[in-house]
């Protein structure tokens, strides 16, 4: 692996602020990164906004044909991805210039142990025995979209769908450690798959891989700001926290909670990538080993071939 960090930007119709997010994440002082763009279908002008972006040697560009939403957008970047290390900045994500390498001064951190004094069996980890971190999230600063800002810090947060007895006086709704902006080892991806299809994927992954026995990291600094625009998902009626939508994830995400609790697994979530198309994609970009359907595997290697192919024949006749 060339780089061992991919920051990657799911965006949709994001023209006026996507430049700054792509500026953010290079400007990172971790420089062993590249930053891929996943622009899902839009139909603005944010391909002109990242062209020049488009020669940077640390810049990759995916856009989709038609919107498949974030979770999904985020799957194709997961299948694309060829890094040690992946994390997911939203384009209203503006992260400290030290986020990434205070993320990654934990999870390469070879010294981390199993300290005997934690029940560890219960998550078929041997005592004493060196742990892998699979996660490594931070608190941060949310500034919604009353221009209120809040300080995001509770740690019990990551485990609210399995014991809610322990989440008495949150304080702000929402108040969530964010996993997206975390930092995943990419080899979690092969064992527990990638984001489920719904609008409450990162809560839904995480649950998958504290039930899976990952190993999770919460840094005790503030690396990011994020901004609640008024497009923002947790803000628009169809998708904002007392949407219908978000209900039916919730009541998923709860019944495998439950599921957990009585002693059952939860099986991974294979990708289902065929019906994606490209419009353009990077030339350094190929598909990785994470579970997908054969049918998606098929798909992704036809059209990395015909978007390739494409390029070539625009080129020869330019």
């Amino acid at each position: 692996m060339e780089n061992s960090v991919n920051v990657v930007i799911p965006t949709f119709n994001r023209e006026s602020i996507i430049g700054d997010a792509i500026e953010a994440a290079l400007a990172q002082d971790h420089e062993d990164l590249v930053v891929t763009v996943v622009d899902d279908g839009s139909s603005d002008q944010t391909t002109e906004a990242v062209a020049g972006y488009l020669p940077h040697p640390r810049f990759r560009y995916i856009s989709l044909m038609h919107n498949v939403g974030t979770a999904q957008a985020k799957n194709v970047a997961i299948a694309l991805n060829d890094c040690r290390f992946i994390t997911f900045h939203d384009s209203d994500d503006f992260p400290h210039s030290n986020k990434i390498s205070t993320q990654v001064a934990v999870a390469a951190n070879p010294d981390i142990e199993a300290h005997p004094i934690l029940n560890w069996r219960l998550s078929g980890i041997e005592p004493g025995s060196r742990l892998d971190v699979d996660l490594v999230v931070s608190e941060h600063t949310l500034v919604r979209a009353d221009g209120s800002r809040h300080h995001i810090r509770r740690a019990l947060s990551l485990v609210d769908d399995v014991f809610p007895n322990l989440q008495m006086a949150a304080g702000v709704p929402g108040d969530w450690i964010l996993i997206n902006c975390g930092l995943f080892r990419s080899s979690v991806f092969r064992k527990v798959g990638g984001f489920r299809n719904c609008i409450e994927e990162d809560r839904e992954i995480r649950n998958r891989l504290i039930f899976d026995g990952g190993v999770l990291w919460l840094v005790p600094q503030i690396l990011l700001t994020k901004y609640e625009c008024e497009d923002s998902l947790t803000v628009q009626g169809e998708t904002n926290y007392d949407s219908e939508r978000r209900s039916r994830d919730r009541a998923s995400i709860w019944s495998d909670a439950s599921a957990f609790r009585q002693g059952e697994s939860i099986d991974p979530v294979v990708m289902d990538l065929s019906d994606v198309r490209f419009k353009y994609l990077s030339d350094d970009l190929g598909l990785s080993d994470v579970p997908m359907t054969p049918a998606s595997r098929r798909n992704m290697q036809r059209e990395i071939a015909r978007v390739r192919t494409d390029s070539r024949e625009f080129q020869c006749s330019a």
